[in-house]
């Protein structure tokens, strides 16, 4: 019932922004916590930054400084704001949410379908 959709990537040059959204929908009772994890090829999945419910952000150091995590939680959607995108960054980007959707059920991961983001000349 609880579907995440990404949206905003795409082909950009190295120096460029994107801003990706991830937006929440279904029977939704609370979210702990919102991410973002890419998967490039041949590497591991990076949890690149997070928003926790009470604000909280983290980010992976290899992005600290160029981007942004943020929220709207009156439309349940996160956003990834990647400025002076590099070479490197080049991946598919995935939103995961930790939340729930019953008080009285326990929390549960919920991953959205990725969204591709190619940083190249």
């Amino acid at each position: 019932q609880v579907q995440l959709v990404e949206s905003g990537g795409g082909l950009v040059q190295p120096g460029g922004s994107l801003r990706l959204s991830c937006a929440a929908s279904g029977s939704i009772s609370s979210i702990a916590a919102m991410n973002w994890y890419r998967q490039a090829p041949g590497k591991q999945r990076e949890l690149v930054a997070s928003i926790s419910s009470g604000g909280s952000t983290n980010y992976a150091d290899s992005v600290k400084g160029r981007f942004t995590i943020s929220r709207d939680n009156a439309k349940n959607t996160v956003y990834l704001q990647m400025n002076s995108l590099k070479p490197e960054d080049t991946a598919v980007y995935l939103c995961q949410s930790r939340l729930t959707t019953h008080p009285f059920l326990p929390p549960a991961n919920y991953w959205g379908q990725g969204t591709q983001v190619t940083v190249s000349s």
